[in-house]
């Protein structure tokens, strides 16, 4: 563990001198400052080029690439490795699609399986879910979803043999950012083999806030808020469909802030799901997680304003829990609920995880070693300490309390000797 390694919300100015050198070669190299500007066509026939593919589903819907890419190329500011790594995410998405369809065709069977039925984490960014998320990935019933799966659902190759080259493919990618970002790893771990959020399943039809988090994409932001996102939760659906088909398992675990606001498409596609909702501080959740959008952000941008960071976000995550109290407080909706602290899952783990077995019968005796062992390897501060304030983001604990009353209310219920609305200016 690196305690020494300190990254703080202003450090995303601080990159490696390689970066910023490859940046202004290829600045200097194109008169546009970044080479042509992105195209669907293009990118769609460079995809189906690099997949040997032509398929892309006759239900496969294109207004949300074009949507995309007219934010990326107008909106979002890239800096020429930012234009190289989005072209390639794109391509890259587009390929998975057309090895997904690809299965789906020779394999029938695939989207005959019934789902398994999800325990889906959906607690704000920064709330403690990837360590929940982690620690259930101890127990060999869970079917998580692992990085490299993230990255590359369908096999890369047309028949299924020992060696999976996505496991190379998402390592390499890793290493790619550790060189690009290297003090990411302390916000937040990215590893091949660790588990992942499923939102990146939903990145495949170009409808998810992941662009969000790393670029300035607003008109592609607005129009994705007002739109149905059936199409992105069903063929998400179709996507899990595969994996376990390759990996069988017992219930999913599945983990994204971002189905807070899509909670009755989780129960439109997915039978039974139970919800693990972690809830944190505002006052410490949205300022951390406000430092990691910059710190993305820089990744693809050398305009990244931490004042058009606040001003997005804050909304959003404002919208995100409306939604998610809307559909909560709906009916007997609030019974499918399970209510986990921070403070409780940080200082308690243990005590966290049986109360989300309780409806499994408890923890067998032989899963609480395993639980243990995830535990001591995934300690806090594992890659540095990430160092943040409200202040950063010019930002009070009573302006975001006052903002997310009613989620106050949910919050402070819990516990209410522990929890306190903080005073404008803490």
């Amino acid at each position: 563990m690196s305690k020494e390694r300190i990254i703080r919300s202003g450090d995303y100015r601080k990159r490696p001198l390689w970066f910023d050198a490859l940046n202004a070669f290829w600045k200097k190299a194109h008169s546009m400052g970044r080479g042509p500007s992105l195209d669907k066509d293009e990118l769609i026939n460079a995809a189906r080029y690099s997949a040997n593919l032509h398929d892309l589903g006759k239900d496969f819907w294109d207004e949300p690439l074009e949507r995309l890419i007219h934010s990326l190329n107008h909106e979002a500011r890239l800096h020429p490795i930012g234009h190289f790594i989005s072209r390639k995410r794109i391509i890259n998405l587009l390929m998975v699609r057309l090895r997904a369809e690809y299965w789906f065709k020779k394999h029938p069977g695939i989207l005959e399986q019934d789902i398994y039925p999800p325990l889906v984490i959906v607690g704000l960014q920064r709330t403690g879910t990837t360590k929940l998320h982690r620690l259930l990935t101890a127990d060999p019933d869970n079917r998580v979803l692992r990085s490299w799966e993230a990255i590359n659902p369908a096999p890369l190759d047309k028949v299924i043999n020992g060696k999976d080259k996505r496991i190379g493919a998402a390592r390499t990618t890793e290493k790619a950012l550790r060189m690009m970002a290297p003090g990411f790893f302390a916000i937040h771990p990215v590893e091949y083999s660790a588990p992942e959020e499923d939102i990146l399943l939903l990145d495949v039809t170009f409808l998810s806030t992941t662009p969000e988090a790393t670029s300035h994409v607003p008109s592609y932001a607005t129009w994705l808020e007002k739109t149905d996102q059936s199409y992105a939760y069903a063929y998400g659906a179709r996507l899990l469909q595969l994996l376990q088909w390759q990996k069988p398992g017992q219930r999913w675990i599945m983990k994204s802030p971002h189905h807070l606001e899509f909670l009755p498409l989780i129960e439109k596609y997915f039978s039974n799901p139970r919800f693990l909702w972690t809830h944190r501080d505002i006052s410490e959740c949205i300022p951390s997680f406000l430092s990691m959008v910059c710190h993305s952000r820089a990744i693809f941008s050398d305009e990244v304003s931490m004042d058009e960071v606040t001003a997005h976000w804050v909304r959003k995550t404002h919208y995100m829990l409306e939604k998610g109290i809307e559909f909560r407080e709906k009916g007997h909706n609030h019974e499918k609920f399970t209510d986990i602290l921070y403070e409780d899952l940080v200082e308690d783990p243990m005590g966290q995880l049986e109360r989300i077995y309780e409806r499994y019968g408890g923890i067998p005796a032989g899963l609480r070693e395993s639980f243990r062992t995830a535990e001591i390897e995934n300690p806090y501060g594992k890659y540095g300490l990430h160092d943040y304030s409200l202040a950063d983001f010019s930002l009070t604990g009573g302006e975001l309390a006052g903002l997310n009353s009613s989620y106050m209310k949910i919050y402070n219920g819990l516990d209410p000797s522990k929890r306190t609305i903080h005073a404008p200016g803490k």
